[in-house]
């Protein structure tokens, strides 16, 4: 699955795809090693009063699956969900991958570089699991199982969207601390949003969309910023999005963190404060903080909060994480993590003051971050291994 296509008049495609660039097989891929240790933070001292760096977490591997791209936690239970692009939904329980899939879309889902099955959510207060996939024909749909544990059930789609092109389909699905589900979409592909979707209030594409699923059909919450906007779709909740791949709420403060894959030459996170819908984030009028095809008034569009440059180091495609809210590793307490795929590395930045950061390790082909009940953290790495963040020994 490419995160994004990179575009532009006399350039080449840049090899940012996920499945691309691995060949799409991970037995064909040399692998990651276990990360390298993280930077310690400024100002550790030991107990003689003299400065000396704190001892530094790593990715351990605990898990290898195919190609894994999202992984979620289902409220009250241990086991580890793990969606593989192909189609298959794992759980992973005590170490182990269980022999038979939770769910098998294998033969249903379609084999572009940014297609297939590409999130996953549990209901917060009831046994539903909802998956975001691409079918056959290129069609997203956001479908729902009851889930007991055990066996899945009762499938139905909650919404499918039409899609223009094979890229830029988005893909994360997550509850938000209102218990309401977020659905990101791209802008449709192609390269440079040749249909205008970004600030199109029209059309989901190139949006986070904020809804109930339960019920058929769906709700849409009343105070979704666009509710009663003629023209305009009640469902989203934010815009001006290119390929929001992945993005988490911050469990402490219920903040929005999105990763928005950019075109030529910018790569940016988004924060956005808790319950503060209905902003414009600028693609396509802006790439990060950078005129790209206009360039929206004073106010009107929202700057991300980190950018760096596409192609530096080999960097292509960003990849959203966590604040860190765990209890295991107290260094990196309210830091936000983000990685690039192509360049492997994994960043900490203080999330009251995000920027750019300070390197953690290295994870090879990072197509994904998780969080846990206890809000430790995880790493997915499309050529097969699922690490753990760890403290250091």
């Amino acid at each position: 699955m490419r995160i994004s296509y990179r575009t532009g008049a006399g350039a080449a495609l840049l090899c940012v795809a996920l499945a691309a660039c691995s060949g799409g097989d991970p037995a064909a891929s040399t692998g990651p090693a276990t990360t390298a240790p993280a930077t310690a933070p400024p100002g550790g001292a030991t107990a003689t009063g003299s400065a000396e760096p704190a001892a530094r977490p790593g990715f351990a591997e605990i898990a290898r699956l195919d190609m894994p791209v999202a992984m979620a936690f289902r409220p009250g239970d241990p086991t580890l969900y793990v969606a593989e692009q192909r189609g298959r939904l794992r759980a992973i329980s005590g170490g182990k991958v269980a022999e038979e899939p939770v769910v098998d879309l294998s033969a249903e889902v379609s084999r572009g570089n940014e297609q297939g099955l590409l999130g996953v959510a549990f209901h917060p207060e009831e046994d539903f699991l909802y998956l975001n996939w691409t079918d056959g024909d290129g069609t997203t749909h956001i479908t729902e199982w009851a889930f007991d544990g055990s066996k899945a059930t009762g499938r139905r789609d909650v919404l499918t969207q039409r899609q223009p092109y094979a890229n830029h389909n988005g893909g994360q699905l997550a509850f938000g601390p209102d218990g309401h589900l977020y659905i990101a979409l791209g802008d449709g592909g192609s390269g440079g949003d040749p249909q205008g979707n970004g600030q199109n209030l029209g059309t989901w594409l190139g949006k986070i969309l904020r809804i109930d699923p339960r019920g058929t059909p769906y709700k849409v919450p009343r105070d979704n910023p666009f509710v009663g906007r003629q023209g305009a779709k009640p469902e989203i909740w934010a815009y001006g999005l290119r390929n929001p791949w992945r993005f988490t709420f911050d469990r402490r403060t219920g903040d929005l963190w999105i990763g928005d894959v950019g075109q030529n030459a910018w790569e940016e996170v988004d924060h956005q404060p808790k319950g503060q819908g209905g902003r414009n984030y600028g693609w396509n009028l802006r790439e990060g903080r950078h005129p790209f095809r206009g360039n929206g008034a004073a106010g009107e569009t929202v700057d991300p909060v980190i950018e760096y440059p596409l192609g530096q180091d080999g960097t292509c495609s960003v990849i959203a994480g966590y604040v860190y809210r765990g209890t295991k590793i107290p260094s990196l307490a309210g830091r936000f993590l983000y990685g690039d795929f192509c360049a492997g590395w994994v960043r900490s930045a203080p999330a009251d003051r995000p920027g750019e950061g300070e390197d953690l390790g290295r994870v090879e082909q990072l197509s994904s971050f998780g969080e846990d009940h206890d809000g430790e953290l995880y790493a997915l790495s499309l050529s097969g291994p699922v690490y753990r963040l760890e403290a250091a020994p």
